[in-house]
């Protein structure tokens, strides 16, 4: 073969390679753990919660931690933890694959930690994540609306801008519809390939969307099962819903998950989580709160306004003083603060309502009254900074272009926060 024709089949081959090596990625389990993902069980100041998966070959998996110290001799001051494992299996769009958690207990506040996660011969890297602090320190998070299609292509671009202008935010909120397709494995491992390492520094808050459900052949509402192998979640909700409702204090901030789905379906569902979520709101002691569901109580569109959920929530909302409400759902960008009376002026007990989305697909705005600011065919991420009494959340395009912004300020849990929008321009 002369050198000319020799180029030619090289570059052939390598044409191939890639289009054959894009075609199959299946995302299939292996002895390797991958999907490694963080979340709380527990206290964030002195607990961390991992889970990962691999294929069924892998029994007695563990995980190991040490303080970080900087050196690369991770071997020493090092301990290992049992993994609690569970069998996902009987789908027709996944593989049976074993899923593993721990949690970290007695850690110190305020600490760098390193981890890692397997069994024999197959290890994860080693991760790094530090815990919350037990004083009340500034820091921040990420909020991030649905991305549900073109994962991997189009959305993954999104929560790593989002990683790298916020490379110390504390965890991440999704708001629900992370995939398109119920008990889909390849849009999970899209999820979890998008995320990458991110997932396995940064912990993570998800709520589930419409997306994450699917009916039964007898009809009823059916959480993926994916939900509850891969996210270790607290389980304090309420009967029937201890993998989908909870709340996680950090530091000052209390951050409440609730079940919208079921909301807007289930009566019963509904009812249960309001009792729940009074009960949580009379117990709490934070002075900020967070609550993060998927279908706006506000809609950017009128064929999509959730009344009953607003009649029923929205008098809870205002009063126990909530700070923000987190939504997605609508693939618009929307920010209100809470004016039922139109746009005379903002309540003041009432919270700021948020919708965004990270994802492609797109939405348009039909001119709902409650929104001050809006946005259409624009994906975003949202940076929320905390410091003692003061808050600031800031809205990006994937550009990096700042695009919203306003503060909240308040002195007591007792009392509404003081509102200042800190964009004027951007209102609408």
């Amino acid at each position: 073969m002369n050198i000319l024709n020799k180029s030619i089949y090289v570059a052939a081959l390598l044409v191939v390679a890639a289009f054959t090596n894009t075609q199959a990625q299946d995302f299939n389990p292996n002895p390797f753990p991958d999907r490694v993902i963080l979340t709380w069980k527990g206290n964030t100041a002195t607990s961390q919660t991992v889970t990962w998966r691999t294929d069924t070959t892998i029994t007695g998996s563990k995980a190991q931690i040490k303080a970080e110290d900087s050196s690369p001799a991770l071997e020493d001051a090092i301990t290992t933890y049992d993994a609690d494992s569970r069998l996902l299996s009987g789908g027709k769009n996944y593989a049976t694959a074993k899923y593993h958690n721990v949690t970290f207990n007695n850690l110190k506040p305020a600490t760098v930690y390193a981890y890692r996660v397997g069994a024999g011969e197959h290890w994860s890297e080693w991760f790094q994540f530090t815990t919350a602090s037990d004083q009340d320190k500034p820091f921040s998070f990420i909020y991030l609306g649905d991305a549900q299609n073109d994962i991997r292509s189009k959305w993954s671009r999104v929560i790593r801008r989002a990683f790298s202008h916020e490379p110390d935010a504390r965890f991440i909120i999704h708001t629900g519809d992370l995939i398109n397709r119920s008990n889909n494995d390849q849009e999970w491992g899209e999820w979890h390939y998008g995320g990458g390492f991110i997932n396995g520094m940064v912990p993570s808050m998800p709520s589930p969307g419409n997306h994450e459900y699917v009916r039964d052949e007898k009809r009823k509402l059916i959480l993926d099962p994916h939900w509850g192998v891969q996210y270790t979640l607290p389980g304090h909700g309420p009967a029937g819903l201890e993998e989908s409702v909870y709340y996680i204090d950090y530091q000052n901030v209390r951050v409440i998950s609730l079940d919208s789905q079921m909301i807007i379906l289930d009566e019963a569902s509904a009812k249960i989580q309001y009792e729940w979520l009074e009960k949580v709101l009379k117990e709490n002691t934070k002075l900020w709160t967070v609550i993060t569901f998927h279908h706006p109580i506000f809609s950017t569109a009128k064929s999509r306004d959730n009344k009953e959920f607003r009649d029923r929530f929205k008098p809870l909302f205002d009063k126990y003083h909530i700070d923000l409400v987190l939504q997605g759902h609508d693939h618009t960008y929307s920010r209100g603060q809470n004016l039922p009376r139109g746009l005379s002026g903002r309540e003041a007990s009432g919270p700021v309502y948020l919708v965004s989305v990270a994802g492609p697909k797109m939405y348009k705005v039909d001119g709902a009254k409650w929104m001050n600011v809006s946005l259409e065919n624009t994906q975003l991420f949202q940076v929320i900074h905390v410091d003692g009494g003061k808050l600031k959340f800031e809205a990006y395009k994937t550009s990096g272009e700042l695009f919203d912004a306003f503060s909240l300020k308040k002195s007591g849990r007792e009392n509404a926060a003081e509102f200042t929008d800190m964009n004027p321009a951007a209102k609408q």
